[in-house]
């Protein structure tokens, strides 16, 4: 390992202070630990004290203020660290003061149950949002999370993205747009099917009455083009007539519509503002928001005002103009009749003939809207192959991010361990999904839906089942007919079926640990090897503050100086470290720049010293080796050993 002189660490650590973004200080307000100010260091911090005296709470805290989650993936876990925080910190708040990494400092604050506040160095509130980015990123890590990244594949999806937080958290924006965008395109597909489909059912007999007027097409005599030429125009007057009252009627229902919409915004402000905020200590504020608010509705409202009146005023004008329409009808259905007359059998057959040219004209309608329901639905099913092909790409970007990453690991190990990440390689929603649309319909859903997952691609099981392809389900699912028939049945014309071509199948990382001569996934090693495969990745290059309670669970000494320790000489200069730890090596062999010492009573905690190793050198040999007396016969027994 290369040594590094004193003044050249000092020279580091400064630099490092004036470039790597860092948590400065902690302060704590209230609760068990009221009054604890931490003053932390660029470098190596640790956190040291006998049991119960706050160290795990000091750390959660520290995740509580910057909107951090656990990497334990369960709801008891939760709601073990909510319960700690609550009953720690009670009413009261945490504040840290941080600096990017161009120095600039902040202080964010926050309290149970808000969301933190970000001020300036004024102490003034500021626009930033932790929950988008914001200034700092920290990783946090407590007891038992290392174990439970080795077990979690999502927990080691997430570490990966931390190597990459703003690429991942970009890429996973637009995926939430696009996905958002997909379900909405979903939810028109379906009723527009079902138009058509209706729609369709009823148009299907306009042949059969095509047919039926071509009977009447030859009522004998002579004028027997006369005859069907005065039908044609009757018939025609039908749908002009109903053109001009199907528009009057349109715009009646777009008026009352409009209508129906001003005044909204001012019926908002007032439910809004009404529960007296109006008269509390920033009423000027308050005031100014309900006056633009009221500024927008009294102009909104003008303007769907003026549109009504032009609505009516259109439709006014289309009634009038029908007048003369209808007019103009009453004098052709009377010249109609006239020609009615002259021929005895084209009279008798004229009420029935009309009759049927009106519900032609009706199916002749709805064959139109059908027509303009099927233009519609071929545009949004473009828009989803457009939005499912975007979606493709954007997936395929964020592994292509989480592959290098991964290969970004694995080349900083040693070749005892390996991280690699399968595309798409997590198939439990996409089994999830198929479960429970496939339940109720006399099928053992877990069984068969574990056979499509594996036999099939969403996307391709989708096209099975809209084309109905019964043979590939038998062929390649190794479905029985009957279950086959049963899955596309319950799937097709489903709403599972849209769902299928855009359901997320996670990537797939995979945390090997060389043991031996074979290669073992995380899952399958002991407590100790779990920890000794992910603390090396959590000990990485990063600018990112790193906290760990405790990094010396489950594995030895040897491991501790030969791993923990040299990667900490390796990162202190370029990334903050705030470990809690009872281990004396991570501390002195680590030489700490700044440990702090934990002390309590029944009631509460405080921070009982601060200082560098030195400074806190009778604290380190009694909390951490035993005591002078441990510590001195320690060394007198290995002390003379080389």
């Amino acid at each position: 390992m290369t040594q590094v002189s004193g003044s050249q660490a000092n020279s580091n650590r400064l630099e490092a202070e004036a470039s790597t973004p860092q948590i400065k200080a902690i302060r704590i307000v209230g609760g068990f630990l009221d009054g604890a100010e931490i003053d932390l260091s660029a470098g190596l911090n640790c956190i040291i004290g006998g049991r119960g005296t706050g160290k795990t709470t000091v750390l959660e805290l520290v995740r509580f203020v910057f909107a951090g989650t656990s990497a334990l993936d369960s709801d008891g876990a939760s709601t073990r660290v909510e319960s700690l925080l609550d009953h720690n910190l009670g009413g009261g708040r945490v504040e840290a003061t941080v600096a990017t990494r161009d120095g600039i400092e902040f202080v964010v604050t926050r309290s149970i149950g808000e969301e933190p506040i970000v001020l300036d160095a004024d102490r003034k509130p500021t626009e930033i949002s932790l929950r988008r980015g914001g200034i700092l990123h920290v990783d946090v890590y407590s007891q038992n999370e290392i174990e439970s990244i080795a077990d979690c594949s999502s927990s080691q999806l997430a570490l990966l993205d931390n190597f990459e937080t703003e690429e991942i958290e970009k890429v996973g924006e637009e995926i939430r747009s696009v996905e958002h965008a997909l379900d909405t395109n979903a939810g028109t597909i379906g009723p527009l099917q079902s138009q058509i489909a209706s729609l369709a059912d009823e148009v299907a007999a306009l042949p059969s009455v095509e047919e039926k007027l071509k009977g009447y097409a030859d009522p004998g005599g002579k004028d027997v083009d006369g005859i069907d030429r005065a039908h044609t125009l009757k018939a025609l007057r039908d749908r002009e007539k109903r053109a001009v009252s199907g528009i009057a009627e349109f715009l009646s229902e777009y008026a009352a519509a409009l209508g129906e919409v001003r005044g909204q915004i001012k019926g908002g402000a007032r439910q809004a503002f009404a529960d007296g905020v109006r008269g509390g200590p920033n009423a000027e504020a308050i005031n100014a928001v309900r006056k633009i608010v009221g500024d927008c509705g009294t102009e909104v409202d003008a303007a769907l005002a003026s549109c009504v009146d032009l609505v009516k005023t259109a439709r006014k004008a289309v009634l009038s103009a029908g007048k003369d329409l209808f007019l103009a009808h009453d004098q052709q259905e009377l010249e109609f009749q006239a020609i009615m007359d002259k021929h005895q059998k084209a009279r008798s057959q004229a009420v029935e003939r009309s009759r049927i040219e009106r519900f032609r004209n009706e199916l002749l309608a709805k064959q139109r809207t059908r027509d303009e329901k099927i233009r519609r639905l071929e545009e949004v099913l473009s828009e989803r192959k457009r939005l499912l092909e975007r979606l493709s790409d954007l997936r395929n970007t964020r592994f292509a991010t989480r592959r290098g990453i991964a290969e970004r690991i694995t080349g900083a190990m040693s070749d005892n361990l390996r991280v690699t990440v399968t595309e798409a390689g997590d198939r439990r929603h996409y089994r999830k999904l198929l479960e429970d649309a496939l339940r109720n319909n006399h099928i053992k859903q877990r069984i068969v839906a574990d056979k499509l997952t594996i036999a099939f691609w969403p996307a391709q099981l989708a096209e099975i089942i809209r084309v109905g392809d019964l043979n590939r389900l038998v062929n390649e699912a190794e479905l029985r007919n009957e279950q086959a028939q049963r899955v596309i049945e319950a799937l097709r014309g489903s709403e599972a079926l849209l769902k299928l071509e855009s359901v997320d199948l996670p990537d797939l990382p995979r945390i090997e640990l060389k043991v031996g001569d074979e290669f073992r996934e995380s899952q399958r090693l002991s407590k100790g090897q779990k920890c000794t495969t992910i603390l090396p990745i959590l000990l990485m290059e990063s600018e990112r503050p790193l906290l760990i309670d405790q990094p010396e669970d489950n594995i030895d000494n040897g491991y501790i100086v030969e791993c923990v320790v040299r990667s900490i000489a390796r990162i202190k200069a370029m990334r903050q470290m705030i470990f809690v730890t009872h281990n004396p090596n991570i501390p002195v062999l680590g030489d700490a720049e700044r440990v702090f010492v934990l002390a309590a009573d029944e009631r509460k905690a405080r921070v009982a010293r601060q200082g560098t190793v030195d400074e806190c050198r009778d604290e380190i040999v009694n909390l951490l080796e035993g005591g002078d007396e441990a510590f001195q016969r320690r060394h007198e027994r290995y002390g003379g050993k080389s």
